[in-house]
């Protein structure tokens, strides 16, 4: 099994499209629907957790330019 932090941001926008346009045009199994929900769900916190983390490194970065 891998790691949900093992997934690349732009996996994780890719995959979730994926899944968002198969249910927006009916082609999602009802079975699987609410797994496909859920992995959306996980999908994004992850892409938000990656992305606050960025933008910790970034605001780091910029305070260490700020005091040379």
């Amino acid at each position: 099994m891998t790691k949900k932090s093992e997934i690349s941001y732009n996996e994780a926008i890719q995959e979730m499209e994926t899944i968002l346009g198969k249910i927006e045009n009916e082609d999602m199994d009802v079975d699987k629907l609410s797994l496909s929900v859920k992995r959306v769900s996980l999908l994004m916190k992850l892409c938000r957790g990656k992305l606050r983390k960025t933008e910790s490194e970034v605001e780091k970065i910029l305070n260490e330019m700020d005091e040379k």
